[in-house]
Parts: structure tokens; C-alpha cells; sequence
């Protein structure tokens, strides 16, 4: 089953975001993309995530798929002009790669090559856009193509604002599915209560929503989390958990697994963020109950 046809069904669905090497020794992502064969519906590739210069996602996601997984491809608008950014979309569709998450991407400053220079020529709804005329037939500029690609789109979205800035949310979300976005990526939930609240906002649009989950590694890590990360709420209760555990891996992974089995009524699937915890997914899959 397919990614799409699986979001189709309307099952609950699991994705996992696999971080290309920062090179070309794809040892590690082979190994841990095959630990997860039959026990997610996709791996999510980023792209030059925060800004650091990695191997890209489309050359993993090719060599991914090669293998007979199913991957999403992401594609910032952050690094490339409008040319680039049409031409990565025909690359994925000519490789028959054909989810595609679509992201604005963060500025240079912030990564490990401060002195490149930002581009953000097309904006995520300009994106959205591209994606949309090159399925019709033509790129932005109205020309014909020599054959369509047909991709399944996804954005992201912030399920833990609060206030105000939820709405500001809900609408852009709006937005994003009138320009043909066919999914819903979310930043990290640990509140279920925001995430409730949010689910019941954006119920009429009937479109899957993956929440993720990003495992917490300590409780620095969550402090930081709160504070610095938009849209991120860690509650007290699980940072004292995690203060109070004798051994941070496992107590992570019951968290996580607890936060799984409690979202499940309010989204259709969830996307797990190891962040060099890769050997945890399996046993934290069958303590949330996802065979």
C-alpha cells in the first residue's frame, strides 16, 4: 500500500524522519530504514534541515525507494529560486517519487553555513502553486510540459499554538488545501489537551493530519524545547518524569508511546523524530500498540 492510498483508507498511519548523512556513507540510514521494513508506511527525508548542509533528500529518497520503501520527499523553498524548485519537483516525479512535503525552509544564518545567502524566491503557498500547475500540464510561466507528474502534497502546520495565532493557523491551513495540499505534517505535540483543541478547529477540512513526536532525550532538551521552539508545549509532568527516570531512553519511549495511544482520536497518524535514537522506534512502536 502506497502512502497516499494508506491516508486514502483513512488508517492510522506512521512515519518516521530518517536524517541524510552529512556525506555520502549511507550505511546508517540503510540500516535503520531497513529495521523499520513493514512497520511504518513511510520514512520522511528532510532537506538541509536548520540550514546544514547534508546529502540531499531527493538522492536518499531515490536510493530509498530503490529499496522498496516508501519515502516522502521534502523541498524547502528556503535554497532554491523558482527554476530550481520546479526542476526538484520534475527530478522526484521522473525518479517516481511522488510524496512530496513542501516546507519554507530556515534561513542560512542559523545553520553551519552562516554566510550563505537565503533565496525564498517562492513562498510555501507559491510552492503549493508550482506543484499544482505542474500537475496540470504547465510550469509558472504557462508552458506545456512533455508529460504530467502526479504527486500527493503535504505542508506543515502548527497544532500548539494557542490563542490568536491558532486561528492565523487554521486559516493558512485553508489556504494550503485550496493550493492543493492533501496532507498535514505537525510540529512536535506533548500537550494532548492543545492538541484536542486544535483537532476540533480543522475537523470540517476532513484532510489526515500526522502529528509529531520528537523523543526527548533529557530534560535540557525539553527546557529547550519550550522555550526556543515555536509551538512547542512540554508540560511539567513529563519533564519531572524524565527528571526523576534512572534511565532517560526508556522513560522517553514510554512517554512517547503514551502521547501515541492519546492522540490517536484526535489525528490520523503520527510521525516519530528520533534525532540518533533509531534503534528505539521498534520497541517504542509495540509499546503504542502499532504492529
Amino acid at each position: 500500500m502506497t502512502f497516499k492510498e494508506r491516508l486514502d483508507s483513512g488508517k492510522f498511519t506512521v512515519v518516521v524522519e530518517l536524517q541524510p548523512p552529512k556525506g555520502i556513507d549511507l550505511s546508517e540510514i540503510y540500516r535503520n530504514a531497513e529495521s523499520l521494513r513493514g512497520r511504518v508506511d513511510a520514512i520522511n527525508v528532510p532537506d538541509l534541515q536548520h540550514s546544514i548542509m547534508r546529502l540531499g533528500s531527493l538522492s536518499v529518497c531515490a536510493l530509498l525507494k530503490g529499496k522498496g520503501l516508501e519515502v516522502i520527499f521534502n523541498l524547502s523553498c528556503s535554497d532554491r529560486n523558482r527554476l530550481a524548485l520546479q526542476s526538484e519537483l520534475l527530478n522526484a516525479a521522473a525518479l517516481g517519487i511522488s510524496n512530496v512535503l513542501i516546507l519554507q525552509g530556515t534561513p542560512p544564518s542559523i545553520g553551519d553555513h552562516f554566510e550563505a545567502k537565503p533565496v525564498f524566491d517562492l513562498d510555501v503557498m507559491g510552492l503549493l502553486g508550482a506543484a499544482k500547475r505542474l500537475q496540470e500540464g504547465y510550469d509558472l510561466m504557462g508552458n506545456d510540459l512533455q508529460g504530467k507528474p502526479m504527486f500527493c502534497v503535504g505542508a506543515m502546520v502548527n497544532a500548539g499554538a494557542k490563542g490568536h495565532i491558532l486561528d492565523l493557523e487554521v486559516m493558512d491551513m485553508e489556504k494550503k488545501i485550496r493550493a492543493g495540499a492533501e496532507f498535514f505534517i505537525t510540529n512536535s505535540i506533548y500537550d494532548l489537551n492543545l492538541l484536542e483543541k486544535f483537532s476540533k478547529k480543522v475537523a470540517h477540512f476532513k484532510v489526515p493530519i500526522l502529528v509529531s513526536i520528537t523523543l526527548l532525550k533529557s530534560v535540557g532538551m525539553a527546557r529547550y524545547m519550550n522555550k526556543h521552539i515555536e509551538g512547542t508545549s512540554i508540560p511539567d509532568s513529563i519533564i519531572d518524569r524524565l527528571m526523576q527516570a534512572s534511565d532517560k531512553q526508556e522513560e522517553s519511549v514510554r512517554i512517547a508511546a503514551e502521547l501515541i495511544k492519546g492522540m490517536r482520536p484526535f489525528c490520523q497518524g503520527v510521525q516519530i523524530i528520533p534525532i540518533g535514537w533509531e534503534t528505539l522506534i521498534p520497541p517504542l512502536l509495540d509499546q503504542a500498540g502499532l504492529p
